[in-house]
């Protein structure tokens, strides 16, 4: 159960995730989650780094998609410069959804990872269907009472993670 809520790698941007990572690992398809990961809740457009990011992303061939549990008016707006499958409301982390979604880029489940900020959304959601989860750190995270909550019950899961692959 504990492996469930465990990333497969941790990255302290997304754009850390290069290309050349990702064909290592064999990973040619990505499910992005947008809020905290590529953007904080406040950014409304893609800034340089995103767009170029998907622009290397896409030269060297790797497909993505982007999966949001935000509104469908957010998601629009801020794919409305990347010209990517998007999908608003994903009930992140269900199981159905994400497959259906990954569907829509041909992905292969066993070279597909998720990318988000969240264990209990992204990292579980992209284990329930048979792919690999990559966490980073939430841009600017929210200071509700929720997200603390939640950020503290991820803790022992980003600290297993950072045991485990800790440099030799």
């Amino acid at each position: 159960m504990f492996k469930n809520f465990l990333p497969d790698h941790m990255f302290e941007r997304f754009d850390d995730v290069t290309p050349e990572f990702l064909l290592e690992q064999d990973i040619k398809y990505l499910l992005i989650d947008i809020d905290n990961t590529l953007a904080p809740y406040e950014e409304a457009l893609p800034n340089e780094r995103v767009v170029n990011w998907f622009a290397e992303l896409e030269k060297h061939g790797i497909k993505s998609v982007l999966v949001s549990n935000n509104h469908a008016d957010r998601v629009e707006l801020f794919n409305s410069k990347l010209g990517l499958p998007a999908f608003a409301d994903c009930h992140k982390p269900s199981p159905k959804r994400l497959a259906e979604y990954a569907k829509t880029i041909g992905a292969e489940i066993e070279k597909t990872s998720a990318l988000g900020d969240q264990i209990f959304t992204d990292v579980w959601g992209a284990k329930k269907i048979g792919a690999r989860a990559i966490i980073v750190p939430p841009i600017r995270d929210k200071k509700t009472l929720f997200f603390r909550f939640k950020r503290w019950l991820e803790k022992p899961f980003i600290r297993k993670y950072k045991k485990l692959h800790k440099e030799k």
